[in-house]
């Protein structure tokens, strides 16, 4: 894992799971697991997360929420898509509500298999995140600074 210069936080969205992902999910935040040894602190607000877990699959209710949430983010921000449900629909997908998996709102940067998928693998899934979003800061970083033009001068 490489360096972070600060404690990565990650906010939680449940996009009509069946609850199965959510359990892993918190089951990973608890002493057991413990994500928060690589320094990830669990928040509400998506104005102060940089990982954005999601759990279930896309539909008309809670596309919208979906893509407010991302856009409340700033940038650089990462996607993470926990279980089968996230990433396609799963089960869910044949369903006449059912849009898809997320990435059918939303840009994702890493899926993590499994139906529930275990806290094992949500931490791996976490960690590879935390990797795409530090090069995402240094690519922030490394990009040249936006020139003004002074004013008075034409075009």
């Amino acid at each position: 894992m490489t360096y972070l210069a600060k404690s990565p936080w990650i906010i939680h969205y449940d996009a009509s799971s069946c609850n199965g992902c959510d359990i892993e999910v918190l089951a990973a935040l608890t002493p057991v697991y413990d994500v928060e040894r690589f320094g990830i602190v669990n928040t509400g607000n998506p104005k102060h997360a940089d990982v954005f877990l999601v759990t279930g699959s896309v539909n008309e209710q809670n596309r919208e929420i979906l893509k407010n949430t991302y856009d409340q983010m700033a940038d650089p921000k990462v996607v993470v898509a926990i279980g089968i449900c996230a990433a396609s629909g799963g089960i869910f997908r044949e369903c006449y509500n059912v849009m898809g998996g997320i990435d059918k709102v939303i840009p994702v940067d890493v899926f993590v298999p499994g139906c529930a998928a275990r806290p094992e693998a949500i931490i791996d899934g976490v960690v590879k995140a935390l990797g795409i979003l530090e090069a995402k800061r240094q690519a922030m970083n490394d990009r040249p600074a936006a020139t003004t033009k002074p004013a008075g001068d034409s075009v």
